[in-house]
Protein backbone atom coordinates (compact mmCIF):
# COMPACT_ATOMS: atom_id res chain seq x y z
CA UNK A 1 0.00 0.00 0.00
CA UNK A 2 1.55 3.71 -0.77
CA UNK A 3 0.48 6.82 0.62
CA UNK A 4 -1.12 9.44 -2.34
CA UNK A 5 -1.53 13.39 -1.56
CA UNK A 6 -2.42 15.46 -4.21
CA UNK A 7 -1.85 19.11 -3.63
CA UNK A 8 -3.42 21.70 -5.71
CA UNK A 9 -1.08 24.42 -7.17
CA UNK A 10 -1.61 27.67 -9.71
CA UNK A 11 0.02 25.21 -12.30
CA UNK A 12 -1.70 22.09 -11.69
CA UNK A 13 -1.84 19.13 -9.18
CA UNK A 14 1.78 17.94 -7.22
CA UNK A 15 1.79 13.94 -6.15
CA UNK A 16 3.08 13.13 -2.70
CA UNK A 17 4.20 9.15 -2.97
CA UNK A 18 5.08 6.87 -0.15
CA UNK A 19 5.29 3.15 0.88
CA UNK A 20 3.08 2.64 3.90
CA UNK A 21 6.20 1.35 5.91
CA UNK A 22 8.19 4.30 5.48
CA UNK A 23 6.13 7.10 6.53
CA UNK A 24 7.70 7.56 10.00
CA UNK A 25 11.43 7.11 8.71
CA UNK A 26 14.30 9.64 8.29
CA UNK A 27 16.43 8.18 5.43
CA UNK A 28 20.15 9.26 5.58
CA UNK A 29 22.76 8.51 3.56
CA UNK A 30 25.87 10.48 3.18
CA UNK A 31 24.78 14.38 2.65
CA UNK A 32 21.19 12.90 1.93
CA UNK A 33 18.61 13.53 4.31
CA UNK A 34 14.72 12.35 3.50
CA UNK A 35 12.57 13.56 6.53
CA UNK A 36 9.57 11.29 6.00
CA UNK A 37 8.76 11.34 9.85
CA UNK A 38 8.75 15.22 10.49
CA UNK A 39 7.08 15.86 6.90
CA UNK A 40 4.33 12.94 6.81
CA UNK A 41 1.67 15.54 6.42
CA UNK A 42 2.81 16.45 3.20
CA UNK A 43 2.60 12.32 2.25
CA UNK A 44 -0.15 11.25 4.18
CA UNK A 45 -3.47 11.25 2.03
CA UNK A 46 -5.08 8.18 1.09
CA UNK A 47 -3.88 4.39 1.32
CA UNK A 48 -4.25 2.85 -1.97
CA UNK A 49 -2.94 0.05 -3.61
CA UNK A 50 -0.40 0.70 -5.90
CA UNK A 51 -1.76 -0.66 -8.99
CA UNK A 52 -4.79 2.16 -8.20
CA UNK A 53 -2.53 5.19 -9.13
CA UNK A 54 -2.95 5.16 -12.73
CA UNK A 55 -6.80 5.28 -12.37
CA UNK A 56 -6.62 8.30 -9.41
CA UNK A 57 -4.07 10.40 -11.07
CA UNK A 58 -3.44 11.25 -15.28
CA UNK A 59 0.49 11.79 -15.52
CA UNK A 60 -0.58 14.69 -18.12
CA UNK A 61 -2.55 16.73 -15.04
CA UNK A 62 0.63 16.15 -12.62
CA UNK A 63 3.18 18.94 -12.63
CA UNK A 64 5.96 17.82 -9.79
CA UNK A 65 5.87 14.90 -7.94
CA UNK A 66 8.19 13.46 -5.11
CA UNK A 67 7.76 9.41 -4.72
CA UNK A 68 9.67 7.45 -2.53
CA UNK A 69 9.91 3.90 -1.43
CA UNK A 70 9.83 0.79 -4.05
CA UNK A 71 6.67 0.36 -4.35
CA UNK A 72 5.59 3.92 -5.22
CA UNK A 73 8.27 4.23 -7.63
CA UNK A 74 7.33 0.94 -9.11
CA UNK A 75 3.35 2.59 -9.62
CA UNK A 76 4.95 5.52 -10.61
CA UNK A 77 7.33 4.70 -13.55
CA UNK A 78 4.17 2.52 -14.30
CA UNK A 79 1.73 5.28 -14.73
CA UNK A 80 4.20 7.60 -16.04
CA UNK A 81 4.64 9.94 -13.87
CA UNK A 82 8.10 9.73 -13.28
CA UNK A 83 10.94 8.17 -16.14
CA UNK A 84 12.27 5.23 -14.36
CA UNK A 85 15.88 6.28 -15.25
CA UNK A 86 16.28 9.25 -12.72
CA UNK A 87 15.43 6.83 -9.72
CA UNK A 88 17.77 7.69 -7.06
CA UNK A 89 18.43 5.40 -3.90
CA UNK A 90 19.02 6.90 -0.19
CA UNK A 91 19.85 3.60 2.18
CA UNK A 92 19.27 1.75 -0.15
CA UNK A 93 15.40 3.04 -0.82
CA UNK A 94 14.84 4.33 -4.29
CA UNK A 95 12.83 7.81 -4.71
CA UNK A 96 12.72 10.59 -7.63
CA UNK A 97 11.19 14.12 -8.32
CA UNK A 98 9.28 14.95 -11.09
CA UNK A 99 8.97 18.36 -12.06
CA UNK A 100 7.17 20.07 -15.59
CA UNK A 101 9.35 22.73 -17.36
CA UNK A 102 7.04 25.38 -19.14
Amino acid sequence: MIYIKIHKTDNGKMVALCDESLIDKVLEDKEIVIDIKNYSDFYKGDLIPSKELSVIVSANEIVSANVIGRESVDAAIGSKVIDGSRVKTVNGVPYAHAYKIY
